[in-house]
């Protein structure tokens, strides 16, 4: 682990935390916390980090894992910290981000002519001062041959899991898990937000009470005609709207919003029969099209996953199953 000034705390705890428990566990790491010189580092929230070793003094790693800070989108690394990176990165056999460390890794090279990720408030200026870089701004955690980056924040926590799954297995990042009370995360893909919580809307919006009703309620009448009536609207004002302000049809977001109930029903234990009546999309079929198209995965393939990372497997080049955003309103699946 790289540690800087100005380096987030929790960036840098939180992954130590899962290795750490999972060497307590059997697992066969040997954690290294470093700083460019090997001076003590002072985190964003002022507490002061030991550190075991210099860069300098790294031979070889298995694992580097840089983390972020509030800064990095806004400013120049800190002295030695790209430098470092870049030594540390040619000895290590893979390389991993959390939240803004991203754009270490990106000012390193690291990233060129791969996808990532990092905190979604941060994805654009990525991308926009790394235009070699793919931008993935809703995963929490992209892999890209043997180099990881993730989200923000607790979504090292995911990356982690995930790391230690590929190592060790999925029974010993289960039982970490376990012990820290966190969830065995799910596929990378998984959106950092969920669908109401990406649509802009204001609360005197006048969208606001449509958009309620479809999220009380996936498995409701939505149908076009119902929802005009709810919202006061004509079918043809109320389509306007929508691609407007949401960037979508109404029918579009529906699908959307039932795609996510029934993630949610499969996650919890349901049946995908149970799950394809429960979110409103009907029958088994209707189902498994909606998966497909949008998280580009079956519904069973999908709940069997709900208890692994899914990143232990050969990585193919293609982004792991997961909802795009961007792609809302064609319905189209991310790859």
């Amino acid at each position: 682990m790289l540690a800087y000034d100005g380096v987030r705390l929790m960036d840098v705890t939180a992954p130590l935390e899962v290795f750490g428990t999972a060497e307590s566990m059997g697992g066969a790491y040997t954690l290294t916390l470093c700083s460019p010189t090997g001076d003590p580092v002072r985190t964003s929230s002022g507490t002061r980090l030991m550190v075991d070793a210099a860069v300098a003094d790294i031979d070889a790693a298995h694992t580097l894992i840089v983390p972020g800070s509030v800064d990095l989108p806004h400013h120049a690394p800190p002295a030695g910290l790209t430098e470092g990176t870049i030594a540390l990165a040619a000895v290590s056999q893979r390389v991993a981000s959390v939240c803004t460390g991203a754009f270490v890794l990106a000012r390193a090279g690291l990233l060129d002519g791969r996808r990532a990720t990092t905190h979604w408030r941060h994805a654009a200026v990525l991308a926009r001062r790394h235009p070699a870089v793919t931008v993935e701004a809703d995963a929490i955690f992209v892999r890209d041959g043997d180099v990881y980056t993730s989200a923000g924040v607790t979504a090292g926590i995911d990356l982690a899991l995930a790391l230690v799954e590929a190592d060790e297995g999925a029974d010993l990042a289960r039982e970490v898990a376990r012990d820290l009370v966190v969830f065995l995360r799910r596929p990378g893909g998984q959106s950092q937000f969920s669908v109401p919580s990406r649509t802009p809307t204001a609360a005197d919006d006048p969208l606001r009470p449509v958009l309620d009703a479809v999220a009380a309620d996936p498995a409701a009448d939505h149908s076009l005609p119902v929802l005009a009536r709810l919202g006061g609207f004509s079918p043809r004002h109320l389509t306007r709207l929508f691609n407007d302000r949401v960037g979508a049809s109404p029918g579009v977001y529906v699908e959307a919003m039932r795609v996510e109930a029934a993630q949610a029903l499969l996650e919890s234990g349901a049946t995908v029969t149970a799950a394809a009546a429960r979110s409103g999309l009907g029958s088994d079929e209707s189902l498994r099209r909606a998966f497909v198209r949008r998280l580009g995965v079956t519904p069973s393939v999908y709940r069997a996953r709900f208890r692994t990372t899914a990143v232990g497997t050969p990585d193919t080049g293609t982004r792991p199953a997961g909802p795009d955003p961007a792609r809302l309103g064609d319905g189209r699946a991310g790859t």
